[in-house]
C-alpha cells in the first residue's frame, strides 16, 4: 500500500513538472486552483466566501456561453434563458414537489438542456445577427409566461424559502467551487477534442463544413444542449444559494453581462471568460463597498471594459498569454517566453527563425 502511494505521488509530481510547470499559463491555472481550494482555510470571512461563491457560479455561466458562441459561433444574446430555466426548474420542483436540492438541481439542469435543444432547433436556419436577435427574444417570452401563471411561478415575487445545499458558508463555497472546477475543465477538454475542432469548422465556414460531410445540424444541437445544461446547473446552484428564484434571472441585462465577460476575457478560450468573471465581479462588489463611488461603479466597470477592448481586441487572457509564451513555428506548441528552442521539437524560437509567432494555440 505504501509503495503504491509513493508511486502515485512521484507519478503525479512528474506529470505536474513536465506538463504543467513548463508553461507559465498552466502554472498560473494550477496556482488559481490551489488558491480556490485553500481560500476558506486562509480567509474564512463569510462575505468573502459569498462573493467568491457567486463568482464561481457566474464563471460556469460564462464558460457555457463561450462554448456556444466562442467555439461554435452561435452568438447567443439570451443566454440567461438557460440560467433561469435551470434555476426556476429546480426551485419549482423543490417548492411544489418537496424534492431535496441535491435532486432538484440536476433536474433543473436537465430542464435547461431540453430548453436548449428546443431553442437550438428553432434557430437552426438562422446565422449571425439574425440568430443573436432571435435568442434575445426567448428570455422575454419566458418572463411573460412566468407573469401569466403567478399561482404556479410566483409571478414578480418568484419562489422563495428554498433550502441550501450546504449548512455553512464554507460548505456552500466548496459546492460551488467544486462544480465550477469540474464544469470549466470539462468544457475545456470538450473544446480541445475532435468535437471542438468540428465546432471551429462550423464557426469559420458552416457551408464548407457541411460540404465536407459534417452533420452541422447535429453538432449545433449538441452544443446548444451542452451549453444549456451547464448554464442550468449554475442557475440551480444559484437559486438554492440565494434561497430565491426571481424574474431577474431572465433579464436581458444578465444576458449582455455574460457576453461582456466572454468578450472581455477572450472568446473561444473557456479560461478567458472565467478569468474575466473572477476579475470583474469581485471588482464591482468592491467598488460598491465605497459609498462615494458606489453609484458610479457601473460607469467605472464600463470604462474598464472599453479600455480592454480598445487595447486588447482579442480579449484580456489571449493578450496576456501572448506576452508570456511563444508558439513554435514548426510544431505549433507553446513555450515559455524565455526559451530559445522549442521544448518538444527543438526548433529555434528566435534568431534565424525570425520573430516568434504570437498567435494563441
Amino acid at each position: 500500500m505504501l509503495r503504491w502511494m509513493k508511486f502515485n505521488i512521484f507519478w503525479g509530481w512528474a506529470n505536474i513538472r513536465n506538463e504543467v510547470l513548463v508553461l507559465p499559463s498552466r502554472t498560473v491555472v494550477l496556482l488559481w486552483v490551489l488558491a480556490a481550494l485553500l481560500l476558506p482555510l486562509a480567509w474564512p470571512d463569510a462575505y468573502v466566501l459569498r462573493v467568491v461563491t457567486m463568482t464561481s457560479l457566474f464563471a460556469i455561466l460564462a464558460a457555457s456561453w463561450d462554448l456556444l458562441a466562442g467555439f461554435a459561433g452561435q452568438v447567443n444574446f439570451g443566454h440567461a434563458l438557460y440560467f433561469g430555466a435551470g434555476g426556476y426548474g429546480s426551485a419549482l420542483i423543490a417548492h411544489h414537489l418537496g424534492w431535496s436540492p441535491w435532486l432538484s438541481v440536476p433536474a433543473g439542469a436537465l430542464i435547461a438542456m431540453v430548453v436548449g435543444l428546443a431553442t437550438g432547433a428553432l434557430c437552426l436556419r438562422l446565422r449571425g445577427s439574425y440568430l443573436s436577435l432571435a435568442t434575445l427574444a426567448f428570455p422575454l417570452i419566458a418572463i411573460g409566461l412566468l407573469f401569466a401563471f403567478p399561482g404556479f411561478s410566483g409571478g414578480e415575487l418568484g419562489v422563495s424559502g428554498l433550502k441550501r445545499l450546504g449548512i455553512s458558508p464554507m460548505a456552500n463555497y466548496y459546492i460551488a467551487t467544486g462544480a465550477m472546477l469540474i464544469v470549466v475543465f470539462g468544457l475545456w477538454l470538450v473544446s480541445d477534442s475532435n468535437f471542438g475542432l468540428v465546432l471551429h469548422a462550423i464557426r469559420d465556414d458552416e457551408v464548407a463544413a457541411r460540404a465536407s460531410g459534417i452533420n452541422t445540424t447535429r453538432y449545433k444541437l449538441v452544443v446548444f444542449a451542452l451549453s444549456a445544461l451547464c448554464a442550468g446547473l449554475a442557475g440551480g446552484l444559484y437559486v438554492h444559494f440565494m434561497r430565491v428564484a426571481g424574474p431577474s434571472m431572465l433579464e436581458v441585462a444578465l444576458s449582455f453581462q455574460i457576453v461582456i465577460w466572454g468578450i472581455f476575457g477572450g472568446a473561444a478560450t473557456i479560461y478567458g471568460p472565467v478569468a474575466a468573471v473572477f476579475l470583474l465581479y469581485p471588482l464591482t462588489e468592491w467598488f460598491g463597498s465605497f459609498e462615494k463611488i458606489a453609484e458610479f461603479r457601473t460607469l467605472m466597470f464600463a470604462v474598464i471594459v472599453l479600455l480592454v477592448l480598445l487595447f486588447m481586441p482579442r480579449g484580456m487572457m489571449p493578450w496576456v498569454r501572448d506576452r508570456i509564451e511563444t508558439e513554435c513555428p514548426r510544431c505549433k506548441q507553446r513555450n515559455g517566453i524565455w526559451r530559445n528552442q522549442c521544448r518538444l521539437c527543438g526548433a529555434a524560437l528566435s534568431g534565424d527563425s525570425g520573430v516568434p509567432s504570437r498567435k494563441s494555440a
